[in-house]
């Protein structure tokens, strides 16, 4: 056996790219707490020597927890089934557990007894993505949206225009235009709780192409059930290896709902950088205290940062997800050759909207002051206020009331002019009913 304490270098590395592209560690976790409850059940079944599943079992531990990740070297650009990364690990924790059991500890016939790439590898990967999506990704997204929810509540009664077209539209509340967010994320977060079940089901024990073969009928679910218990996760066979070994569906489904919050946190974060443009020359409805300086030129100058490297990271999750697609095309009949891909993307999709969400919340969402003088201000001043005359003088003629607008009049000043009485114009034109359904013109009569 090969001693790891000098510089290790599989075999597999000189064939592979060597792009730089390592494995995330949820990954690596994943793998060592696998090759932990193998082990565990191979040993109670009477396969393995319990000296040898011993070792294994503590070497297997350190690898989960990072102890050796400096001999994890492979690439995740390798062969797509993952065969790569798994004899990286079975060579690591062989070397380890014979170390501290004194025996000759051997990668496949051991480490990796009733096992295949084919179905570990696949099971790390919905693992660790199922692990970082309830414990980080659920929960900063639940944050997200209760804190817009708060943000909404807070702005509630805080009148603007709208805008259509970025074109002046019928005043609306902040509070509404937050609300409208909080549901999308509250939507977006149930959807993702949804298809991270789909994970939960996992091939291990399927071994090379679904059937099981060279494994003990009861390997299955003594192992997964030994992982469900280390990870605080309710693991359980998949109902079919075959299709959990060839088909990544079920991780596309979650990289689908991780794109989609990325898509509703752009759209959000666009709205925002919008809002807060100015502070003379913008729309400057809102404002973000922060202190990082927005130029190294001019003096004073304070950006959206966090705002637009949400965005960046966004955008970002959408070209992961078109990968994690293309990766789940790979492939032919018993197996998967996009393994590697769609866990690395996947994972990295987990990592990056997590921070983003944690960021938005903490030194944005959190931190908004409204600016509600300059909101109603620019409300009272908008052209589109013309719309709620045309119940009584019909399309044509409010066209006509709008061009007047554009001249330089008031609407009040119009509406003087059609004959209107100043306690009627002040009723229909109260800001605070035209954000609610209703006619004002029909709410009394002239």
């Amino acid at each position: 056996m090969r001693c790891l304490s000098m510089k290790y270098v599989p075999k597999a590395t000189e064939v592979f790219l060597d792009t730089g592209t390592r494995f995330p560690r949820r990954i690596i976790w994943a793998m060592g707490l696998i090759k932990y409850a193998a082990a565990n059940a191979n040993s109670r079944l009477g396969l393995l020597d319990n000296n040898i599943a011993n070792a294994i079992m503590k070497a297997s531990l350190e690898v989960a927890e990072g102890l050796h990740d400096d001999k994890i070297i492979v690439d995740v650009f390798q062969t797509g089934s993952g065969t790569g990364l798994n004899m990286n690990i079975n060579e690591v924790i062989a070397s380890r557990a014979s170390e501290l059991s004194g025996a000759k500890i051997h990668p496949n016939d051991h480490v990796n007894m009733g096992q295949s790439s084919n179905d570990v590898v696949p099971t790390a990967i919905r693992v660790a993505l199922l692990y970082e999506v309830k414990n980080r990704v659920l929960v900063e997204l639940s944050r997200a949206y209760k804190s817009l929810e708060d943000l909404a509540i807070r702005t509630s009664s805080v009148i603007k225009p709208g805008r259509t077209h970025l074109r002046d539209a019928l005043p609306v509340t902040m509070g509404q235009e937050f609300q409208a967010y909080a549901d999308a994320l509250e939507r977006d977060y149930k959807l993702l709780e949804y298809t991270s079940e789909l994970l939960l089901e996992v091939p291990l024990g399927g071994t090379a192409v679904g059937t099981g073969l060279n494994t003990h009928p009861e390997y299955p679910s003594l192992a997964i059930g030994y992982l469900s218990e280390l990870t605080g996760l309710n693991l359980k066979p998949a109902r079919s290896n075959f299709r959990a070994m060839r088909l990544l569906t079920d991780i596309v489904a979650v990289s689908s709902a991780i794109k989609i919050t990325a898509l509703d946190l752009w759209r959000l974060c666009q709205d925002l950088r919008l809002m807060y443009s100015g502070p003379f020359t913008g729309i400057s409805e809102i404002d973000i205290p922060q202190e990082v300086p927005g130029s190294s030129m001019m003096p004073g100058k304070v950006n959206p940062v966090t705002v637009e490297a949400v965005m960046q990271a966004s955008s970002h999750i959408v070209g992961l997800d078109s990968s994690i697609v293309m990766a789940s095309l790979l492939g032919e009949f018993e197996l998967s050759m996009g393994i590697t891909l769609a866990g690395y993307a996947s994972l990295r999709q987990a990592t990056i909207i997590s921070e983003s969400l944690r960021k938005i919340v903490d030194h944005v969402i959190t931190m908004i002051k409204p600016l509600e003088d300059r909101a109603r201000r620019l409300a009272e001043n908008s052209q589109a206020l013309v719309t709620i005359i045309a119940p009584i003088i019909g399309y044509d003629k409010a066209a006509e009331v709008s061009r007047k607008l554009l001249e330089g009049k008031t609407l009040r000043e119009v509406l003087r002019d059609l004959g209107f009485s100043e306690e009627y114009i002040n009723d229909i034109l109260d800001l605070e009913k035209l954000v609610k359904p209703g006619i004002p013109v029909f709410r009394r009569k002239e």
